[in-house]
């Protein structure tokens, strides 16, 4: 019998994950400190008080090549986009302007209105800047801009202007999560679960999906991985997944930092195809 608190517990099997936020704090001021680049802080996108986001401009006289959006994880009932704003220092060096959205957390908010949080957060971005959008999310924010990719949620007019969602350690398949120990936060039933499956949903076919995950990591988030590009490639989307050698669920997205990084690189990438 699989003790699934167990198989989604990344911190347990990651030495010193403990001090992690406060590490992720911690570069994120001091990021927005030394940044000489413009930003905007805390714009509204919906009426609840965590529904806000960063827009920082990119390192560069030469007009933005478009927006990148990354999406915090912290298995939505944790943390915000304070703790990370340093990591939109490769996009930005890459010619790009990146936002950072916060969303309504568990138990306050269920699973689905975080999504639809998300979807509005997007099309946000998409009314107030210009050119090609690229998603990115981590974790539960992995699985954030996978729905994202998914029929029937975001207008025609913004899905076509994403360019690339790369999914980053992203959960796809819900329903395990609700016999874990951290369900009685999420509150999450089984309908929820299923109707908040990327894997299960179906997904727009022109939309190039990469699905990033650390090879080090635990074997659920490496199988949830294999899981939705099987099922995601069988509903003839264009998708890829990628295991990046030697990395656990948490060094996996400090890569976005440097602008010449192989998960920058391929998030930027002309069609999304990995570089």
């Amino acid at each position: 019998m699989i003790d699934w608190t167990d198989a989604f517990d990344n911190s347990r099997y990651v030495p010193g994950a403990e001090h992690l936020p406060e590490q992720w704090a911690r570069a994120a001021q001091a990021f927005r400190e030394t940044c000489d680049t413009p930003m905007e802080r805390n714009l509204a996108y919906g009426a609840q008080p965590r529904e806000r986001l960063d827009l920082f401009h990119p390192c560069s006289a030469s007009p933005s090549r478009g927006v990148v959006v990354i999406v915090h994880g912290g298995y939505w009932h944790l943390l915000g986009k304070d703790f990370f704003s340093h990591l939109a220092a490769g996009a930005m060096q890459q010619g790009w302007s990146v936002a950072l959205p916060s969303y309504p957390l568990a138990p306050q908010a269920a699973i689905a209105d975080i999504t639809r949080s998300i979807a509005r957060a997007v099309s946000y971005i998409a009314d107030i800047a210009a050119g090609p959008l690229r998603l990115l999310g981590h974790s539960a924010g992995g699985h954030l801009v996978s729905r994202m990719a998914c029929q029937g949620l975001l207008p025609a007019s913004v899905t076509d202007r994403i360019a690339h969602i790369v999914s980053v350690s992203g959960l796809h398949a819900l329903e395990p999560l609700a016999l874990t120990a951290m369900n009685a936060t999420l509150q999450l039933s089984r309908e929820e679960a299923i109707a908040e499956s990327p894997a299960l949903l179906r997904p727009h076919p022109h939309l190039p999906t990469t699905f990033w995950v650390g090879a080090q990591e635990r074997p659920e988030l490496l199988r949830q991985t294999r899981l939705i590009e099987e099922a995601w490639a069988k509903k003839g989307a264009r998708v890829q997944a990628y295991f990046a050698p030697g990395e656990n669920h948490f060094s996996v997205i400090e890569a976005l930092q440097n602008p010449h990084s192989p998960l920058v690189q391929a998030l930027l990438q002309q069609g999304g195809s990995q570089a």
